[in-house]
């Protein structure tokens, strides 16, 4: 175990420190399930109060870096989040700079074809019976007319979750963890009232059976068809959010269809 204890300043210790451990982790000086020195010992080495120590730790414990466990075999660790735990975190992290307008809807319709368009190439080689099934669902619970706002928006999620998930690469889900599970449903529910729900239906089906018979130009035509779509009705949204303010730029790539 190494950790730099060296190179504090007086402001903002428990950040440091934070960030020295973190760093210690990540750079692996400090392996998974490794136990940390006790409050007391990473005091004296830091040359800090216990109370600082404590608030360094809680700020790695919401990073989900850190787990404490009581009794006689007890104290800090290093932790392994799973899969779903970092996804989380980082759907989480994703979410709250939506809510601080740090993304701009159009980025986040490019940032998101671009993604799905290289998972679409991937799932018409990978998808399996059971991803056709679930996108098969989600397009029927799509054409139901009683189908209320915010359940149509869940579903159009769900249904780009299972193509990114068909892609089957790991790296590229957990990529789309922060667009598909937080960015997305922000999304949805500002231009959800100008949506063509029977249009939006209608091109996932028509991704749904490029994939079912194979077909990448057909797919990812369908799935540009569909970002092209969600792009000008979130600039349609934004003008109606906010009367006069100048259109936002169209980048060159998101005119650009898919190739084959």
């Amino acid at each position: 175990m190494s950790i730099d204890y060296q190179g504090l300043v007086t402001q903002g210790l428990a950040k440091q420190i934070s960030e020295k451990i973190r760093e210690a982790i990540f750079e692996g000086r400090l392996q998974v399930h490794e136990r940390l020195p006790t409050e007391e010992e990473l005091a004296a080495r830091f040359s800090v109060s216990r109370p600082t120590i404590r608030e360094a730790l809680k700020r790695l414990a919401a990073q989900n870096l850190i787990r404490s466990r009581r009794g006689p075999a007890g104290g800090t660790f290093v932790n392994h989040p799973t899969h779903d735990e970092a996804r989380l975190a980082m759907a989480n992290a994703a979410t709250l700079l939506v809510s601080l307008g740090e993304f701009a809807l159009p980025d986040i319709a490019e940032a998101r074809q671009a993604l799905e368009l290289v998972c679409c190439e991937l799932a018409v080689k990978r998808r399996t019976e059971a991803h056709l099934s679930l996108m098969s669902e989600e397009i029927r619970r799509q054409r139901d007319a009683q189908l209320a706002d915010v359940q149509f928006c869940a579903s159009d999620v769900r249904f780009h979750r299972t193509l990114v998930e068909a892609a089957g690469n790991p790296a590229l889900s957990f990529a789309a963890a922060g667009l598909l599970d937080s960015l997305q449903p922000a999304v949805n529910l500002v231009i959800f009232r100008h949506r063509d729900r029977k249009q939006v239906a209608a091109q996932h089906e028509r991704i749904r059976a490029g994939l079912e018979v194979r077909d990448a130009k057909t797919a990812c035509a369908a799935l540009t068809d569909y970002m092209n779509a969600l792009r000008r009705q979130s600039r349609k949204a934004q003008q109606v959010r906010h009367p006069g303010a100048a259109p936002a730029p169209v980048h060159k790539r998101a005119r650009s269809t898919a190739h084959g």
